[in-house]
């Protein structure tokens, strides 16, 4: 069994700055791709950045240059630096991680953290 642990949400102003975490454990042999979405009421959930196990990042075109995504493979942890936060980037976030075990592999996903972003 793989448990993924968020942190990180809570409520900030605008042009305010968060730093979400995603930590995995279980018995993981291996974590491909790392992932965050992010689902507004009422919309669709949607990605915000990725990263893959050989760092290569990518970002929905609407956080670019204000979001960062890393992760520390010794920890099995993602992170998400979010600057300049608008309100619009108010959602719950959700980390997604295809995990590799020793039986068995596939995507896994956080319970979610809920970022307000408002004044």
């Amino acid at each position: 069994q793989v448990q993924l642990v968020e942190s990180g949400g809570g409520l900030v102003q605008p042009g305010g700055s968060l730093r979400l975490s995603c930590a995995a454990s279980g018995s993981i042999f291996r974590i491909n791709t790392m992932g965050w979405y992010r689902q507004a009421p009422g919309k669709q959930r949607e990605l915000v950045a990725a990263i893959t196990s050989g760092s290569s990042t990518n970002y929905a075109d609407s956080v670019k240059g204000r979001f960062t995504i890393s992760r520390d493979n010794a920890k099995n942890t993602v992170y998400l630096q979010m600057n300049s936060l608008k309100p619009e980037d108010t959602a719950v976030y959700y980390c997604n991680l295809y995990v590799i075990t020793k039986g068995t592999y596939g995507d896994y996903w956080g319970k979610g953290t809920l970022v307000t972003v408002s004044s």
